[in-house]
């Protein structure tokens, strides 16, 4: 009864209400609600601080912005959703702070697409290297199955495409990714495609805000090859997929095209069969299958091309272990990998 008040409480105010309404089409950050909205940075912060506080709407950091969205879970997005369901959608405030929105999504879609085209050059000539993304994509979906996702992470999200693909099959999806850049173009793919059950954010995929044995399926696309420490970032999927979940690991079989390392910040050419089935084993995923992909679809592709292979596994079905055995576990075995 007492969070039930809070929560009431706090959306009983116009402006609160407007909050609502507007974080209701997506996520957004303090300057873009400031524009939206027409007040003062200071009072929009200080009604979103109520509105988190009562559990109403999320607070998401990133670097130097913070973004905020309605809360989706338990009984605050179920106050939320039948708050917002009774705002008048005739009321001309409401209107104009939503023509403001779509002001605001259409200049978040210009910078992200002039920042897409000012690197398209990069991303297509990888592309042609290797396999069409679409192949890559159709094997991933058939080693997928029909099995039931309710939550799934994305490692290395980068424009989101992992979340388009997969996301309509889970009931929560989030993906994670350390280029902001890339984030914003996630975002707009996502809000045109009203995925609103998928999210992403900045972070660190070798230690992620996440709970343990919470997630049903994680991949990790085309993403090891920039890393420093690959198996940590296996070692934090293992620790973050639940009893019998599924990851799935895409990257290039190993190659000798140096230009990689120079002109796209590769720090590995490409990773073994034997390398990542030991750092499955290391960290209690149960390799399942795996497929080599190719131009030609042979098992070696040819010395001017790049060979995608992808590695399922499942989370092994055992006991999770406390947070303190568990980080001690990880520590010694990320020594005994990469």
């Amino acid at each position: 009864m007492e969070s039930l008040l809070s929560a009431l409480k706090a959306a009983g105010e116009e402006t609160r209400l407007r909050l609502l309404a507007v974080l209701n089409y997506g996520e957004l950050t303090v300057t873009e609600l400031t524009h939206i909205l027409g007040q003062s940075q200071p009072r929009i912060s200080r009604h979103l601080k109520l509105l988190t506080e009562a559990g109403l709407v999320l607070r998401y950091p990133e670097g130097s912005w913070v973004f905020y969205r309605l809360s989706d879970q338990g009984h605050s997005a179920d106050i939320v959703s039948a708050v917002v369901s009774m705002l008048p959608g005739d009321d001309l405030i409401l209107q104009r702070d939503y023509d403001r929105f779509l002001q605001v999504q259409s200049n978040r879609s210009e910078k992200a697409q002039n920042y897409f085209s000012s690197n398209a050059e990069n991303w297509e000539t990888l592309r042609n290297l290797h396999i069409a993304d679409s192949q890559i994509e159709s094997k991933m979906l058939k080693m997928l199955g029909d099995r039931e996702i309710n939550e799934f992470v994305d490692f290395g999200t980068g424009s989101g495409r992992m979340l388009e693909l997969f996301g309509p099959r889970a009931t929560k999806a989030v993906g994670f990714d350390l280029n902001a850049e890339m984030l914003a173009l996630a975002r707009m793919r996502l809000e045109e495609l009203s995925l609103t059950n998928c999210q992403v954010r900045l972070g660190d995929v070798t230690l992620l805000p996440l709970q343990s044995a919470s997630a049903d399926l994680i991949i990790i696309h085309q993403l090891l090859h920039f890393l420093d420490d690959p198996a940590a970032a296996i070692s934090e999927a293992a620790r973050i997929l639940a009893p019998n979940g599924l990851l799935m690991v895409v990257d290039f079989a190993p190659h000798e095209i140096e230009t990689l390392r120079e002109h796209h910040e590769h720090r590995r050419l490409g990773f073994s069969q034997d390398e990542i089935l030991r750092i499955f084993d290391d960290v209690d995923i149960m390799s399942q299958d795996y497929v080599h992909l190719d131009k030609r679809g042979t098992k070696l592709g040819p010395s001017d091309s790049l060979t995608v292979t992808i590695w399922s596994g499942v989370k092994s079905n055992i006991a999770v272990l406390n947070p303190d055995t568990q980080s001690k576990q990880l520590s010694k075995k990320q020594k005994r990998s990469i």
